[in-house]
């Protein structure tokens, strides 16, 4: 059993949103839930109409909230939560307007500026009322080529705030990436930076627009926003027979002031991607009331926001996260945007920010955290962090030494929630909470209103047993549909063809004897040597403990009939890959691990290829190894750290 780490006070579980919650459910409905997680996850999942109406109104949604709470379907993605009822998602976001600061942006190099709640409804209005003028209507797609800014958030606002569909790729996407995505949606307008920064180095983004409008005709219309802190775009550039616009004269503008109209809680909110690592990126369609709803849960009761506070996360627009740190503003609280490096001239970048910002909540990912502990320094000593409550991990499992690392080395009295979900869904199945107990390497518990369990190879619910992420109840986020997808094929083939009408969400997993949850990895890179399965993120717990190793990636493959192990370290300087340091890692990994999973072979590589959200993709290195076709590299931030692991002849005998 994993180590208990950190135990709310009761005074701090008697301050939380989840105990305003608890007692708003015992006054409704006259139950008694003893300030118990448990009592109250089970009541959510055995009454799911009263539940997510229960978090409509304890979050003041704005609105209009039907009398029927839900239209119930055998089929589980077709399950309709308060059917008829009316919102304007972007009404929600807009929650105040006052001139108390709303939004921050913070670039690399240290360039700050803040948007009020004034001005940002000011902004918010004028992108509605200029994307009306140019006769976007409700449905209609806008795609964002655009970085972590302000910018960016205020034509998220205004495009859903007349109906219209948002989806957004940072400016990391190449030419490539960018058309593969947004000419499957057909977009009339396409938002753009002028440049952008990474690393100190300058990158234009401009120069790329020619070929995109070309590539994708259905923009008629491209707006172009210049990076936060630089000179003012001297000219427009001219596109063929394209209309463009200035950002800057839009938001200075006095447009007459919009009417919001509220939509069906299904319709249409954001497309996202998926990674496209193993095919072409599938266009996921979310709907604005169970998006809302599942992030006000999330927000409020499982991550304790409140008004006036202060929420960080690292992220790009590429990245759901960035759709879930952005509703944070229906909570009243504040954002912090950060574009750029997050280790830029300081490894500790993020942290700093954290100090001097009042940050809240700071969302990172796992990565960093590791990033962090491989320093080895204290930064208890050099930060305070005193406004610090929280601290969310996600993007990949987080290891023991980092629970307990941020414990001892960043701040000992706060919450580290380690948090799992996913693009598909834009939101967590499993999370964090004020009621229980922090265990290291444990993911707190199950979210409110998910039936999340773990299936055994027979489908059966096990307890203590590695096995599928599953979740056996329909809930609010469920995406509306994947687009351009006949008769839901892809749809159901990607979710529901394991386990007849259940959610197989992918994510290889185990519920522990505390009821939190450790995630080891995609199941579909699950390593499988003579049918023994092994969670690669077993593996990298036990090798980022080596301090000649920096990263590690580590495959199943096929070979002899069977998978045999292969693990690629890239090392520290100064230190080599030579048969002593081999010998360890077999003994580290053999010991505490497993002795079926010792890698066959153990190789030395100067990258990782990673996704734009900064996830390694064991599966593309599987493939190339074992000789096969890759398929979209443009969804790889470093396509090019693929070639290294071609016909390794280290892998031929």
């Amino acid at each position: 059993m994993n180590k208990k780490i950190w135990d709310p006070s009761n005074k701090l579980k008697k301050n939380s949103n989840l105990f305003k919650f608890e007692n708003f459910l015992s006054d409704r409905y006259s139950r008694k839930f003893k300030g118990n997680y448990e009592n109250i996850h089970k009541w959510s999942v055995n009454n799911p109409e009263d539940f997510w109406e229960s978090v409509w109104d304890f979050s003041k949604v704005k609105g209009i909230k039907s009398n029927k709470k839900i239209k119930k379907s055998k089929k589980f993605f077709k399950n309709i939560f308060l059917p008829n009822s009316k919102l304007n998602f972007c009404e929600n976001l807009l929650s105040k307007n006052t001139e108390e600061k709303a939004i921050t942006f913070i670039s690399e190099n240290g360039f700050r500026e803040t948007r009020s709640w004034k001005q940002l409804n000011k902004n918010v209005k004028n992108i509605s009322y200029f994307l009306k003028k140019i006769n976007i209507k409700s449905k209609d797609r806008v795609a964002a080529y655009m970085p972590n800014t302000s910018e960016t958030v205020e034509a998220f606002l205004g495009t859903v705030a007349i109906g219209a569909i948002w989806s957004s790729c940072s400016p990391d996407f190449g030419v490539n990436g960018i058309v593969e995505r947004f000419s499957q949606i057909k977009p009339k307008v396409l938002i753009v930076t002028d440049k952008y920064f990474y690393a100190g180095k300058k990158i234009n983004v401009l120069e790329r627009v020619p070929e995109i409008v070309k590539k994708i005709p259905s923009i008629k219309h491209v707006v172009i926003s210049k990076y936060p802190g630089q000179p003012n775009l001297k000219k427009l550039p001219k596109f063929n027979k394209i209309k463009t616009y200035n950002w800057k004269n839009l938001i200075k503008k006095k447009f007459p002031v919009i009417k919001y109209y509220q939509f069906d809680f299904e319709h249409d909110l954001s497309i996202l991607y998926s990674s496209g690592t193993t095919g072409k990126p599938k266009c996921i369609c979310h709907k604005s009331g169970g998006v809302l709803l599942q992030h006000l849960k999330e927000h409020q009761l499982h991550c304790d926001i409140k008004e006036n506070d202060n929420v960080f996360y690292f992220t790009t627009c590429g990245w759901m996260m960035w759709n879930w740190l952005i509703s944070v503003l229906a909570s009243k609280a504040s954002i912090v945007l950060f574009d750029g490096f997050p280790l830029f001239k300081n490894k500790d970048l993020l942290l700093k920010i954290a100090n001097k910002e009042k940050i809240t909540l700071l969302g990172v990912s796992a990565k960093y955290i590791d990033t962090l502990r491989k320093t080895k320094k204290n930064y208890k000593n050099i930060y305070k962090l005193s406004r610090l409550r929280t601290i969310c991990s996600t993007g990949s499992p987080l290891s023991e030494n980092s629970f307990n690392y941020v414990y001892k080395n960043i701040k000992t009295n706060l919450h580290l929630a380690s948090i799992s979900g996913g693009t598909d869904i834009v939101s967590c199945f499993v999370l964090g909470n004020l009621y229980q107990s922090v265990y290291s390497g444990e993911i707190q518990c199950k979210g409110l209103g998910m039936d999340v369990r773990v299936f055994n190879e027979k489908g059966k619910s096990v307890l203590n047993q590695k096995g599928e992420l599953v979740c056996v109840n329909p809930f609010p986020s469920i995406p509306l549909r994947f687009w351009n997808d006949h008769n839901d094929e892809k749809f159901k083939k990607t979710y529901f063809n394991k386990y007849k009408n259940i959610w197989h969400h992918g994510d290889y997993a185990k519920i522990t004897n505390n009821k939190g949850f450790v995630i080891y990895g995609r199941s579909d890179t699950t390593l499988n040597p003579g049918g023994v399965r092994l969670g690669t993120a077993e593996i990298y717990s036990e090798i980022e403990q080596f301090k000649e190793i920096k990263e590690s990636l580590v495959v199943g493959q096929s070979w002899d009939n069977d998978i045999r192990i292969i693990l690629f370290v890239i090392l520290n300087p100064k230190y080599q890959l030579n048969e002593n340091l081999i010998k360890k890692l077999k003994l580290k990994i053999r010991k505490n691990a497993s002795p079926r999973h010792v890698p066959k072979k153990i190789i030395s590589i100067n990258d990782i290829p990673r996704t734009k959200s900064g996830k390694i993709v064991e599966l593309s290195v599987k493939n190339i190894i074992e000789g096969k076709k890759i398929k979209n590299k443009e969804a790889l931030v470093n396509p090019e750290s693929l070639y290294q692991f071609k016909n390794l002849k280290e892998l031929k005998y």
